[in-house]
């Protein structure tokens, strides 16, 4: 895909647990004309295989905060999902302490709000263990864990993104001033109505809470419902680019 220069507004999406650039892929076609589309493309995935996964969300949010420094041209806004949701929002406290600037808007989405605790590790559990555990948390696609050679192949990204999760630890910092989405799922058993909730006391500005019919990846099954909601966020920011453009978007490789 290549960059669309007329859109006035960047989203910068994040993937979940072993996720890549292609959960989003669908998005683009789905989005008006001022809207670009960058997916983050973490090491050890996409065309970054050759590259060792982070196992330290803090090392990864401060590489992040340096490579996204030349995409911020334009107004932009953050969406994460499940381990992209926590990624997300941590990035944007860095970019608030290392260039004193927020993203004009905050979608989270699948993931308990930061402060709240977490569920006991499993990231160190020998592989069948780990890999049913993987699988009741409902945090990682049927199709790679039903695919033996996949799931061999994902299992050294999996086992390093639950471990970026499950050693992360919230530090009380000022709340943000960006809006905030927080999203979840009806039918996900691990993150409910009162976890996603929480995520309102996390900004001094706006908050807006929409659970949406699906589990942990109704963001797949509910995609259209979900992507009309960003957008109509969005719309408010009063962004809108006028004349015709074409609807482009780009993978972002850099982390």
């Amino acid at each position: 895909m290549k960059q669309n220069t007329q859109a006035s507004l960047r989203l910068f999406c994040f993937p979940y647990a072993g996720g890549s650039p292609h959960a989003f892929r669908a998005w683009t076609d789905s989005l008006p004309d001022w809207i670009e589309l960058y997916a983050a493309n973490l090491p050890g995935r996409g065309n970054r295989l050759n590259e060792p996964p982070y196992t330290s969300l803090t090392e990864l949010t401060q590489s992040l905060a340096q490579n996204i420094e030349c995409y911020l041209g334009k107004r932009f806004a953050f969406f994460g999902h499940s381990m992209g949701a926590l990624l997300s929002f941590e990035l944007c406290r860095q970019l608030r302490r290392a260039r004193g600037i927020e993203p004009d808007y905050l979608f989270v989405s699948g993931h308990r709000a930061p402060h709240l605790k977490d569920i006991a590790p499993v990231h160190n559990l020998p592989d069948a263990q780990f890999l049913e555990k993987v699988r009741e948390l409902n945090g990682t696609p049927p199709e790679i864990l039903e695919n033996t050679e996949l799931i061999e192949f994902m299992l050294p990204i999996l086992r390093a993104d639950f471990q970026l999760l499950e050693t992360y630890s919230y530090l009380p910092d000022y709340k943000l001033n960006c809006p905030l989405e927080a999203y979840g799922g009806l039918e996900d058993s691990e993150t409910g109505y009162e976890q996603i909730s929480a995520w309102r006391d996390h900004t001094t500005n706006s908050f807006a809470q929409r659970m949406f019919p699906g589990d942990h990846f109704f963001i797949n099954t509910a995609r259209q419902s979900l992507l009309h909601q960003v957008v109509r966020a969005l719309s408010q920011l009063n962004v809108t680019a006028a004349g015709p453009q074409s609807r482009v978007g780009m993978l972002w490789s850099e982390a």
